[in-house]
């Protein structure tokens, strides 16, 4: 059956690859286990479904970007100046994407979400639970710059959503266009959505 210590790592893996590129729809388990190299036997040993498997891929992704995330928005800094950086990390990511695989793959939870929303409910109420957790994460740097009397929001939360909207849409057209360079301009448009001045645009 191959259910070896590392078949469920590899299937994990070959499944977040193929999820990036292919989307959910078009895989099918025989593809993912040819992928991982690993018998079909195993993929049920340890998954009961492709859903289940998605929903493991998508919380290992949500693991490493949300280290990421708080690496950064808890790192050094002004809080306006974590927040760009934060930004200018997602077009980096994008840009490594087109590297490797030749095409700007986007995000897969912003990508999962135009796919599945309609199709799983498991799997968009996990979806909305991590934006829902981006959205936590900007809010707090941006009451901390509030705080800091950098900026007058009368809804902090509400800024942060509009904030997270913004990457999600500036990604997605990244992926259309498969140019990274459709990010360059998502600093200046963050903070035109934060009501900040010419003053915070903070040097990188």
């Amino acid at each position: 059956m191959g259910r070896t210590s590392d078949a469920k790592a590899k299937i994990l893996t070959a499944a977040q690859s193929l999820l990036e590129q292919r989307g959910y729809s078009a895989l099918g388990v025989a593809e993912i286990c040819k992928a991982a190299g690993v018998p079909k036997g195993s993929f049920y040993y340890f998954f009961e479904s492709k859903e289940t498997l998605a929903l493991a891929v998508i919380d290992a992704h949500w693991a490493a970007e949300r280290r990421d995330w708080e690496r950064i928005l808890h790192g050094d800094g002004d809080p306006l100046l974590r927040l760009r950086r934060l930004l200018e990390a997602t077009e980096e990511r994008q840009r490594a994407g087109q590297g490797s695989y030749g095409a700007v793959l986007g995000c897969m939870f912003g990508n999962l979400s135009l796919e599945m929303s309609n199709q799983a409910d498991a799997i968009r109420l996990r979806l909305q639970e991590i934006f829902e957790s981006e959205v936590d994460m900007v809010d707090a740097v941006i009451n901390e710059a509030q705080e800091r009397g950098e900026l007058t929001l009368t809804d902090t939360r509400e800024a942060a959503r509009s904030v997270v909207a913004q990457l999600e849409g500036q990604v997605l057209f990244a992926k259309l266009y498969n140019n990274p360079a459709q990010l360059r301009s998502l600093w200046q448009s963050c903070l035109a959505l934060l009501g900040a001045g010419d003053r915070h645009a903070l040097a990188a």
